[in-house]
């Protein structure tokens, strides 16, 4: 009897639409495979050419046709490109949103720090130049408060005597002298600022070392004074400490002049300087500990501030002399003048004037009358 075909079970038995996706899957497969081989024989080829050979060539060929096609997707796909970048910043969530807001402060703020810190670093360089520069013994210290009363210019320093800061020492920023400590405490200092009215330093003008004395004023303007007329003087000249009195030391920067006057008849200028350091803006000073002997005033300065005092208290008895004599002979003017006219009317002066003429007649008949007698006595 004739075996009837075994039908395929529900295990091993395949639909067609599974065998049109195998065999669809092994073509693609295959084409891959293919397409790597040709690319990698493709690369040998060409790095083998150096640059140089037919493939070379026809890939630059290629490159050169596909350039204009790839600018113009990228010009027609570009506004698509800023669309979707505004769609997806709208539709980002609230959080994403407050997440960057404090992503920008943040940074903002690292961004002063940054900057704050610079300034700073540039302040503290150049109090290091200048310490360089004139070879000063100092500390630096940070001012911390400003003028606790409207009586005087002061600044209040971060270092006291911990420190080694005594009253007395000079202060000075980086552009020039600042001050002098008035009081020292433990962990802070006072310093009296050159504005001050109270405020005092030997001083001189660099080009010509004319001396004098560098004061403040009630309004903070600095004036230079004892500098003599006879002496040159011009505005735009330089103004340095002098090291008289060992307090600052000799060539420090002060200011520049900016008004010179003089009075008629006057033995001093009157000078005012305009100082170098912005004292309402003071942050970073240099409080100078002590002098060496180079900053100090020479023996040959010491004797040119006496000479110029003499010659100015020369000047000055000079002066009172004339100016007594003007009054003597004011005052002899005056009299004479009094004894001409100084009358109560005219009457007064023509009847003096009368008894006067009556007077001279008088003398004049007892001279005729006398004569006569006396020549005849004298003939006896």
């Amino acid at each position: 009897m004739p075996t009837m075909p075994s039908m395929p079970t529900g295990r091993n038995r395949k639909t067609p639409s599974k065998l049109i996706k195998n065999e669809s899957g092994g073509g693609a497969g295959l084409l891959t495979m293919v397409l790597v081989i040709i690319s990698l024989v493709l690369f040998t080829l060409n790095v083998g050419e150096g640059g140089e050979g037919f493939l070379t060539s026809v890939g630059g060929v290629a490159q050169t046709i596909v350039s204009p096609l790839r600018m113009a997707g990228a010009a027609i796909l570009s506004p698509f490109v800023g669309v979707g970048n505004v769609v997806r910043n709208l539709t980002a969530d609230e959080k994403s949103l407050t997440d960057l807001e404090d992503e920008i402060e943040r940074l903002s703020a690292r961004n002063v720090e940054l900057e704050e810190a610079e300034v700073t670093a540039r302040q503290l360089q150049e109090l290091l130049d200048l310490r360089s520069a004139y070879n000063l013994q100092s500390t630096a210290a940070h001012v911390i408060a400003g003028a606790t009363d409207s009586w005087v210019s002061s600044v209040t320093l971060d270092k006291g005597k911990g420190a080694g800061i005594e009253v007395g020492m000079p202060v000075t920023d980086s552009a020039g002298a600042v001050g002098q400590v008035m009081d020292s405490f433990a962990t802070t200092s006072t310093v009296r600022l050159i504005t001050d009215e109270g405020s005092s330093i030997a001083a001189m003008i660099q080009s010509t070392r004319a001396q004098g004395m560098l004061k403040g004023s009630p309004d903070g303007t600095l004036y230079l004074s004892f500098i003599r007329t006879d002496q040159a003087v011009e505005v735009g000249d330089i103004v340095v400490t002098s090291g008289l009195g060992g307090v600052f030391p000799k060539g420090l920067p002060i200011g520049k002049v900016s008004v010179v006057d003089s009075t008629p008849g006057s033995t001093y200028y009157s000078i005012v300087v305009e100082p170098y350091a912005h004292v309402e803006n003071l942050e970073e000073v240099l409080v100078i500990t002590s002098l060496t002997k180079e900053q100090r005033a020479t023996a040959e300065d010491l004797q040119q501030s006496d000479a110029a005092d003499m010659d100015a208290a020369s000047g000055s008895a000079k002066t009172v002399e004339k100016q007594e004599d003007k009054e003597t002979v004011d005052k002899t003017d005056a009299d004479d003048a009094k004894t001409t006219d100084g009358y109560a009317s005219n009457d007064d002066r023509y009847k003096v004037d009368d008894t006067t003429a009556a007077s001279d007649e008088d003398d004049s008949e007892t001279l005729e009358y006398e004569s006569p007698h006396s020549t005849y006595g004298g003939g006896e």
